[in-house]
Formats: C-alpha cells, structure tokens, sequence
C-alpha cells in the first residue's frame, strides 16, 4: 500500500530558497510523465514567438502538473490526491496554466462523453480561461484535428472520446446537474464574496462522487478584501493541511504567501523579495513593473495600496490592511503577551474592570477582562466569548473559525444562554473574590439577564454595574485604546479570538468622533472587542484598587 503525506511544514524555508512548495514526488510517475508530454507541448500563442509552455514555465508549474497527474494509479482507476489549491500573485500565469492542465485532463480522459469543467465567477475571468485553451488548439493543427472548438459556448469536445471541456461564467449559467470528472475553479477569493457560493460549489464537484479519477483544483490569488466565505474556508483548510495540523493526503496545497515573520517585520514591501509570492518573477511577471506599480500604489494612497499588496503580493488583508480598519489593528498581533492568562492577569494587576457585551441567539456574548499591571500601570486584557449552538445554523459563514476558537478554548458553546450568562457572572466573580474588581461595564440596551447573573454574586448596584453609553460616546475610548496600543501601554492575551475580531472591526467617521458597530461588521463578529471598550472606558477613569466592598444599590448607571 502506498502512503504519503501532503504536509509541508517547511514551507517558510523552501518558499525563501525558491525550492518547490510540493512536499511529495509524483505517486505514479510514467502517469505525472505521460501527462507532462502533452501539456509541454501546448502552445501559448500570445507570448512572442509562441512558445509552448515546455519552454515558458518555470519548474514550479511542473511540478504542480505532475502532482495533478502523477496522483492517478492506472491499475485502478483512481486518482489518489484529488483536491488541489493553488494560491499565487496576479500575472502569475494561472489562467494559462489552468487552461493547459485541462487541455491535458480532456486528452488523457478515457471516459466516453467525459465531462470536464471550468468555473469561473463571472463571464470576464470566463473569456480569460477560455482564450488561452482556444489558441493552444487553434494554434496547433495535429489538436485541431483531434479536438472540435466552440467559441459560442466555450467548449472544447473529443472528437474520438466525446468528451467535453467546457468553461462556465458562474453570474449567468447554472452549474446543476454537472456530472463533471475534473473540475478547475478560476480566481475562488470572488467565488468568497458570492452569497450562494458553497452550494454551487458542491453542485459543480458532485460528480466526483461517481468519478474515483475525478479531481478539483482552486486558483486564486489574494482577496483584495479580508478573506470570505469559501474563499477563507479554503484558505484556512488548504493552509492546515500545508503546517501538518490536518492529515488529509487527499489534499495538496500550494500556497505562495510570505512566512509571518517577513509579515510583520513589513519585510514583504521590500522589492528583493517581491520573488517569494511571484514564482514567474522573471518570465510572466516583470521585475521592474512590480516596483513602478508599488511606488505608484502607495502615491495613490491606501486603497490602492492594499489592492497591489493583495494581487501582486499576495499579501492577505486583515488586522492593518483594510481602507475602513480600525487604527489599533496595526499594532495588535505585536503587543501580544504569549504569558498573560486569565489567571496570571489577575495575579499582575491591583484594580480590574470587566466588559461585556451581546448575548442574542445568533450572536456572541463577550467577555472582557482588563486589568492595570501593579508595576508598570500598563493595561493588560484577556477576553472570551459564549455563543448559543444557533449560530452555527444562522451564521454558516462563520462556521470554521468559530469551531477553531472552541477548540483553542476562548469560545464556549452552549444549549442556552443562561449558561453563558452565569459563567460570565462566575469569572466576574472570580475576579471579584480576589479583591481586585472596580465596575462591569455593559451596553445599557438589554442587560437584565447579565445585571439579574451578576446580582446573584452579590456585585450590583449603580456603582458596581455600570452601562457605557454606545455610538459616537464611546468614540474617544476607542481612540484611546488606539493610542495605547501604539505605545505599547496595553497588552493582551495571545488569543486568535481577539485577532479575528480586531480584523473584522469597520471603523465609520461621525462628525469629529468614530463608530466601531456590529452593523458594518456584517456577519464577521466583533462582539468581544466591544466588551473590551466597556471594560477600557471603566479603566479611563483610573479606579483605585479596592479597600472596601461598594454600597449596594440597585439602579443601573449609564456613563
């Protein structure tokens, strides 16, 4: 039996030293070969010269094809590694490669009326797929009479086999019913903005399920928008199985990204290294003209900056590369405290205050801990979050990270929310117990289920359980917050919670104060970064650490 394994956890080096990305030799080597002859042969009629793509490709496009191919054992029909992604910057040549490996799948198919497809997600990146397989044929007449071509319907049949390769514009044709062999689809981070995607997905690959040699293969570069939908479900699947973290031989990954050092050190915006997500650097892709374009892109100002960063760089937008971000997210990942816990925060502070907010079926209930480290006055915050089992079923989208957060332990699911609501009240009152809480701060709009948790703990009262004004009011906080990041006044736990969070927040200028609202983040949550702000406007007021217990009372306090 053979095994073999699809991970590969040394990307960062071998992507540095421009080694190839695929961990693997080919499984069934005469099948990657024979698959190489016909697609080197293929002519790219375009380029001066029309050379064939045996002349034009660098060795990383050959490797790529002879993954697909070599992972097909002719004794029994199957096809052992049958899910590809392959992320890689804009000019890279993707369509073109596409349109060969498909050309090769149609001319290698032994099934009679076979059917192989390209989906793409709109009639433009249709054409772009569909014109480079067109001139291969057209190019060459021993093709041409083997292959019949259809510009109208953009389709290529078998003259012998009858099998067809067709390229399908996802805005204006259905992809029902398809009972395609091999399935290629075009530029996915567009499929990840389209509300109906995963559906027409599972449509155009169903026929794998009758196929044991069928394959499907994504293409995509960078979403010039933080990742979504498919697009960031695949990603973060693609990427798993890439470090080792999910074993799915089935899978190959080939993702061209800049390892997360050269990330944050802002390494990826020196030219010298523009090679690392640009593997056609030197053939498809012009040296000179990445540079003229990043100097241009940044002239331009910020939106455009972070469309070349995307396309060209392949650089994933998220905490500091969004147009309408919020400014604190630049600083976020490098003021993270990899120490700090729940525990030891409390162990490190004398006065703590603690936000919260959300709650419904279909949100998240989140939880704030902020506390003033005893020796430095610096802040330091830890932060959780609850959800009810329905947002699994109302927030589809969402799905993946959520279980991820759950796994890592900062989110809890429940059956009802009065669970989340007393376990919220009981960490209150752990930090309660240690003599260190100052006030809970909560939007004041429907908080009576956490102030009646709260209350059984005996922390109530005006004073103690405070409702922080929301909208423009909590503007200057959010500054605030903004400035203490960037001066490195606050640290916070290492949670990939928070991270998610931090880049899903969408800041909205309102007169000369700010808005950060669960409305302009969408779907995307943002619910314990909002507890967070409660929990730092109490802190603004520089509580001092508790001799006594406060009063009691009973009304709630809007600030």
């Amino acid at each position: 039996m053979i095994e073999w394994s699809t991970a590969c956890p040394d990307w960062e080096s071998r992507v540095l030293a421009r080694q190839s990305l695929i961990p693997l030799a080919p499984l069934f080597p005469a099948e990657a070969d024979a698959g190489l002859r016909i697609f080197r042969d293929l002519r790219i009629v375009d380029v001066g010269g029309s050379p064939t793509m045996g002349e034009a490709c660098r060795p990383w496009v050959f490797d790529f094809v002879s993954a697909i191919f070599g992972a097909y054992n002719p004794e029994t029909g199957r096809r052992l590694i049958r899910n590809f992604f392959l992320l890689v910057a804009k000019k890279n040549s993707k369509s073109t490669t596409a349109a060969g490996i498909m050309l090769t799948a149609l001319i290698r198919n032994w099934r009679i009326s076979g059917e192989f497809l390209i989906l793409a997600p709109t009639l433009e990146v249709a054409n772009n797929s569909f014109k480079p397989a067109y001139d291969m044929v057209r190019g060459d007449p021993e093709l041409s009479d083997l292959l019949h071509l259809s510009a109208p319907t953009r389709t290529i049949t078998h003259r012998n086999t009858g099998a067809t390769l067709k390229v399908v514009a996802a805005d204006n044709e259905t992809v029902s019913g398809k009972k395609a062999i091999g399935v290629l689809i075009e530029e996915l981070w567009l499929f990840g903005k389209k509300n109906n995607a995963h559906n027409m997905l599972l449509e155009a690959t169903g026929g794998l399920a009758s196929h044991p040699e069928g394959f499907v293969i994504y293409l995509s570069t960078q979403s010039d928008a933080p990742p979504a939908g498919v697009f960031r479900q695949k990603l973060r699947e693609f990427r798993d199985i890439r470090d080792g973290h999910v074993l799915d031989p089935r899978s190959l990954g080939i993702l061209y990204e800049f390892p997360k050092r050269m990330l944050e050190s802002r390494e990826y915006r020196e030219p010298r290294n523009f090679y690392v997500t640009n593997p056609n650097l030197g053939k498809s892709v012009d040296e000179q003209y990445l540079i003229e374009e990043f100097d241009r892109a940044e002239r331009a100002g910020q939106e455009e900056f972070i469309g070349f960063l995307a396309k060209h760089l392949n650089v994933e937008i998220g905490l500091g590369l969004r147009t309408d971000g919020w400014a604190g997210a630049e600083y976020w990942i490098e003021r993270t405290d990899k120490e700090l816990t729940f525990e030891s925060l409390l162990a490190r502070s004398d006065v703590v205050t603690v936000g919260i907010d959300g709650g419904g079926l279909d949100d998240l209930l989140g939880l704030a801990v902020l506390g003033r480290e005893k020796e430095t006055g610096r802040w330091l915050a830890w932060c959780c979050a609850y959800a009810h089992e329905i947002v699994f079923e109302r927030r589809k989208s969402i799905t993946t990270e959520l279980r991820g957060f759950e796994a890592a332990g900062d989110l809890a699911v429940v059956d009802c929310m009065e669970e989340a609501f007393a376990a919220v009240a009981g960490l209150v009152a752990e930090v309660e117990a240690a003599g260190l809480l100052a006030q809970v701060g909560l939007d004041p709009i429907g908080v009576a289920e956490i102030v009646s948790a709260l209350a059984e703990h005996e922390i109530e009262g005006d004073e103690r359980v405070v409702g922080i004004s929301q909208g423009y009011r909590l503007g200057g906080t959010i500054k605030g917050v903004e400035v203490k990041l960037a001066d490195g006044a606050l640290a916070h736990a290492d949670q990939a919670l928070m991270t998610w969070c931090v880049g899903n927040a969408r800041v909205e200028p309102r007169g000369n104060s700010i808005l950060i609202t669960k409305q302009a983040s969408g779907t995307a949550k943002i619910d314990p970064l909002m507890a967070l702000f409660n929990a730092a406007a109490l802190m603004e007021k520089n509580p001092e650490p508790r001799a006594s217990a406060y009063a009691d009372g009973h009304a709630l306090m809007v600030i």
